[in-house]
């Protein structure tokens, strides 16, 4: 059960928003941070989201349940009380945290606490329209092995975009690479989120065409014009085969600092693509 803010609109008639999932995890706040200048670049409000994660409160009511220290790796007895007042603190660091990003730039910001399964809790407040952002501890619960189930399920369920943040090396001459396959929709849904990119960044753009994929000089001017670049800024690389070293590769060559791909696309398909979107170390952007 969700405890929103009273004077938050129901997420089928609201539109816009910047969602971060927070959890206090460092990353989920370098993932705030990503957040909020998506925000301040489009005036959208930030709705921080904290999830009191029902497995665990219901595990912590067994004597037998314990947990181990994540630094320390001291097992220690995992109380039910003790658990509540993490959440609660947690969930307090969390607002503050929230309150102190947005006010750098004076935008409006609220925080839903929510008591259940995470991805059913998201899943109920995000919009179509909504930008749902992870940070890399959401991903997986062994950094560097694959996408985690939260991850997983927001993707594969969200009626909105999802980036999947992670802190990476600053690349001045980077360009931002978009994956375009047969979906002619879902293209187009990728090309838009790619434009929202590089209005703000004024990244030079790559398309990634799968190998039985080809662009007319007439569609590839069209991109072109829908991203608000020059054609000089826009490149095309064809995939010789979407294996996950091949496409790694790629990227490498292309300085790639983000990716952009429907979950239509053949690549979220192939066996080993959780693993390189991990390894890449790149923010990656899911669209519908």
């Amino acid at each position: 059960m969700t405890d929103r803010p009273a004077d938050q609109a129901d997420p089928a008639t609201t539109t816009g928003r910047v969602l971060v999932l927070l959890d206090g995890s460092r990353m989920s706040y370098a993932a705030l941070q990503a957040a909020v200048g998506i925000a301040a670049n489009t005036g959208a409000d930030v709705l921080g989201v904290f999830v009191e994660e029902l497995n665990q409160l219901r595990s912590a009511g067994y004597g037998f349940a314990r947990e181990v220290g994540g630094s320390s790796g001291i097992s220690r007895p995992l109380a039910a009380g003790d658990v509540e007042q993490r959440m609660q603190r947690l969930a307090s660091e969390a607002r503050r945290a929230l309150a102190g990003a947005v006010a750098s730039y004076g935008g409006k910001q609220s925080l839903s606490v929510a008591r259940g399964h995470v991805i059913d809790e998201v899943l109920a407040l995000a919009g179509p329209q909504d930008l749902l952002v992870l940070g890399r501890v959401g991903w997986s619960s062994e950094p560097g092995a694959r996408l985690g189930s939260t991850a997983k399920g927001l993707v594969r369920r969200s009626r909105g975009r999802v980036l999947l943040w992670c802190e990476s090396r600053a690349e001045p001459l980077g360009r931002v690479v978009v994956f375009l396959n047969d979906h002619h929709g879902a293209n187009g849904r990728a090309v838009q989120a790619t434009a929202e990119v590089v209005r703000h960044s004024h990244r030079p753009v790559t398309l990634l065409l799968g190998a039985d994929s080809t662009v007319s000089a007439d569609d590839l001017k069209g991109v072109a014009q829908d991203l608000g670049i020059q054609e000089s800024e826009l490149r095309v690389r064809s995939l010789p085969s979407t294996d996950p070293a091949v496409v790694a590769g790629i990227l490498r060559q292309e300085r790639a600092v983000e990716l952009v791909l429907s979950r239509e696309c053949t690549l979220l398909q192939e066996p080993g693509a959780e693993r390189l979107l991990v390894a890449l170390n790149l923010p990656v952007t899911v669209t519908p």
